[in-house]
């Protein structure tokens, strides 16, 4: 795409309420330079572009530009929009340190057992854990597999409470903190020592299923799985086999292969299993941030220039 148009009426698409709700997002964006109306898919024959949580046919049809509110634009046709001249562009970059944020919590919950605690709330019970299962993050290591925006923030904060962190990724990072990075192709020999392994990488058809049955063997026993990526990275028929088995210590879980995550999931039941419902980069900030990304790309289409994030 090289033709970059100027938005003169933007359409917030009719998502619901996740990240931000569409009529607040309007509002956010009250100083932008174009006219911003919230629409369904259907009714998007006066518009020029369109901010969307996921893909729809109607888009390919209808605006110049479609600007994703996640990272994540595996649903999108790339191929049919780029056919169409249609830009896409995604929110990378905006959720970073909130997903990074979500892991250090989710690390510390595993690490010093008060997911246990507040299970135990409900039930009135005063117990605690045995004096040998809490343990010290900052005497732990961790192995952030992908190192991007997301992974970089996750080493940067588990770093500083003194975590030994290891990173993988296909690219010689530097400068993230990680004591060391390994390549993709060594991701067993990059776990086995590791307490928490992270997962920040994108989905892409080589990072699907990446983490299999051989991966889970190799880490530790008292190692605990943390996903903030995608569901489809991990065999999740291998990870319940792994935790059923006792070959790692426990998950902290905020995206599934299906979701929701189904109400007969086996998961639901586990206290070794931290279930969130997709919400690491969840905040209150979120729509301020979102609505920074598509106003600068709407005062950049305006002058002709290229906009950020752009994925097609």
């Amino acid at each position: 795409m090289s033709d970059w148009r100027p938005i003169r009426r933007l359409a917030i698409h009719e998502w619901g309420t996740h990240p931000c709700e569409p009529t607040r997002f309007r509002d956010l964006l009250e100083d932008v330079d174009c006219e911003v109306v919230v629409r369904a898919a259907d009714d998007l024959a006066d518009c020029d572009g369109v901010v969307t949580l996921f893909h729809h046919d109607e888009f390919l049809d209808a605006v110049t530009w479609v600007h994703d509110v996640r990272a994540g634009y595996a649903d999108f046709p790339l191929d049919a929009y780029r056919e169409r001249g249609v830009a896409v562009t995604n929110s990378t970059g905006i959720a970073g340190d909130l997903v990074g944020e979500t892991v250090v919590g989710l690390m510390l919950s595993l690490a010093r057992g008060l997911h246990r605690y507040r299970d135990q709330q409900s039930a009135a019970r005063w117990a605690r854990l045995p004096v040998e299962r809490p343990f010290e993050l900052g005497r732990s290591s961790a192995c952030v597999v992908g190192l991007g925006q997301i992974g970089g923030s996750v080493a940067a904060r588990a770093g500083a409470l003194g975590v030994d962190v290891v990173g993988v990724d296909v690219r010689p990072v530097a400068n993230l903190g990680v004591r060391r990075v390994f390549d993709v192709r060594d991701l067993a020999a990059a776990v086995r020592d590791r307490r928490f392994v992270v997962l920040t990488t994108p989905l892409t058809p080589e990072t699907r299923g990446l983490v299999d049955a051989d991966v889970l063997a190799a880490m530790r026993e008292d190692a605990y799985l943390v996903n903030v990526s995608r569901g489809a990275i991990v065999d999740q028929d291998a990870l319940l086999a792994a935790l059923e088995d006792g070959e790692i210590a426990g998950a902290a879980l905020d995206v599934f292969a299906e979701e929701p995550l189904p109400d007969d999931s086996p998961l639901w039941e586990r206290e070794d299993v931290i279930v969130t419902p997709h919400a690491a980069a969840q905040s209150d900030s979120y729509g301020e941030r979102l609505a920074d990304l598509v106003s600068t790309n709407v005062g950049r289409l305006a002058d002709g220039l290229r906009p950020w994030n752009v994925v097609t």
